[in-house]
């Protein structure tokens, strides 16, 4: 993976992911299919400055979706659960919300 922003894609700001963060101080992010957890954890430790714990993952299958009689299926990707180290501070972004 050449830059940091085609590992990581984007952080997922839901319901479930902010309890995560809250929690367990756990950070959600949609990250390239392709993308091992050492490429994951390298990004975010350079992208933020924070010390990373640990990194899980997840294949999400994309859901049939219907257009009146068409039917297909939207794509399938990848979630990453991004586990801070104990006293590292969440970034900014989610701070806001």
């Amino acid at each position: 993976m050449p830059t940091l922003y085609t590992v990581i894609r984007r952080p997922l700001i839901t319901e479930k992911g902010m309890t995560v963060k809250e929690t367990q101080n756990t950070l959600v992010f949609e990250v390239a299919e392709k993308a091992t957890k050492t490429e994951v954890k390298q990004a975010v430790e350079t992208l933020f400055k924070i010390k990373v714990s640990s990194v899980r993952t997840a294949i999400v299958e994309g859901k049939e979706r219907r257009r009146g009689k068409f039917t297909g299926y939207r794509p399938d990707w990848k979630k990453a659960y991004v586990r801070l180290k104990e006293g590292e501070k969440m970034p900014e972004y989610l701070n806001s919300i």
